[in-house]
């Protein structure tokens, strides 16, 4: 499949990679994937506020990914979640929602690290189911199109059809598939 990503979708790839990296994450996520089409300026020219997008998206990551029809349906019964999220964040310091779970250490990375030598650089960097769907999505989102290859517009237009915060957050930004298919068509 990825014989059929261009230079910058293969690109958004790795910086998708290198987005979990740098959260210290266990998985690439369709977030990351997210973060990295902004790093590339794959939305510049749906005039989207990067900084204030990243924003939000850190706002969603803060209540534990929930999305906001579920936090609504948690209201309808009563349930505050921002007073719960700062409850959770009296007790366990700023951000213990957004923080990735602790790593467990094995005899070997203790061994490394007793005798001063570094960690080896992991060459495999699992992507959550979310995010695989959403590869493979953009495949058959450029099959149905009839494009020959994968570009970024193809990976953002399959984050849209995925349900979740990330096609939450862009919708609220004006990011909506028919507005990212008009654009391609263009």
């Amino acid at each position: 499949m990825f014989e059929r990503f261009t230079s910058d979708a293969r690109e958004a790839v790795s910086r998708a990679v290198a987005q979990a990296v740098a959260a210290r994450a266990d998985t690439v996520t369709e977030e990351h994937l997210l973060l990295s089409l902004l790093e590339l300026g794959a939305l510049d020219a749906l005039g989207v506020d990067a900084p204030a997008l990243t924003a939000d998206l850190e706002a969603a990551r803060r209540r534990g990914g929930i999305s906001r029809v579920d936090e609504e349906a948690l209201a309808d019964l009563g349930i505050d979640l921002s007073e719960i999220v700062s409850r959770i964040e009296e007790t366990h310091g700023e951000g213990a929602l957004t923080a990735p779970a602790p790593r467990r250490r094995s005899l070997g990375s203790s061994l490394r690290e007793a005798l001063g030598r570094p960690e080896p650089k992991r060459r495999h960097f699992p992507f959550t189911q979310g995010a695989k769907k959403t590869l493979e999505q953009s495949l058959r989102i450029a099959l149905g199109r009839k494009d020959r290859h994968i570009g970024t517009p193809h990976l953002l237009l399959a984050l849209l059809t995925r349900p979740g915060t990330v096609s939450e957050v862009l919708a609220d930004h004006g990011v909506t598939y028919a507005r990212v298919e008009t654009a391609l068509a263009a």
